[in-house]
């Protein structure tokens, strides 16, 4: 793999709600993003060193949204994702957040869980926030998501 740079695979799933929820008739929408993976590296893509069934099933049920480009690193990547506009304009294009480093995505930029709460969605995030936590206003429950579990910077420490 020749690639060194962070690669997004955004796959959203649109499944029929089952079971207890059938109330609702809205589909589930799920995000994945994956820092450093390559394209090559999941077998829908044609791995055949990596087997990934689950997220290959995700995919080729879903909506594979495949002609994209990312910053090479996960801050600038993030802010895009989240707010559907490029780097430049959230400020947040020259690197990624360090420690309690004094700003973070711009309170004045709706993001995706946002606009989904909008329309009655419940929205969760699992994994780094890296978008800014130096005021709770910056930390993912005060931008949208009902819950996260997670942690706030870009890196966590397991010893």
């Amino acid at each position: 793999m020749n690639q060194q740079t962070v690669f997004l695979i955004i796959v959203c799933t649109w499944c029929q709600l089952q079971g207890g929820c059938a109330q609702s008739s809205r589909p589930h929408i799920i995000v994945i993003v994956a820092d450093d993976l390559g394209w090559n590296d999941v077998s829908f893509h044609g791995s055949n060193q990596i087997p990934t069934p689950a997220l290959d099933t995700l995919a080729y049920t879903g909506v594979m949204l495949s002609n994209y480009y990312v910053s090479p690193i996960c801050t600038p990547s993030r802010s895009a994702l989240l707010t559907g506009r490029h780097p430049i304009h959230t400020g947040l294009q020259h690197d990624v957040l360090v420690g309690a480093a004094p700003y973070g995505l711009g309170l004045n930029e709706t993001i995706m869980p946002q606009y989904l709460k909008q329309l009655g969605y419940e929205t969760h995030i699992v994994g780094k926030w890296h978008l800014g936590f130096f005021k709770k206003e910056y930390t993912p429950t005060f931008r949208g998501f009902d819950s996260h579990f997670g942690y706030w910077l870009g890196e966590e420490g397991y010893s």
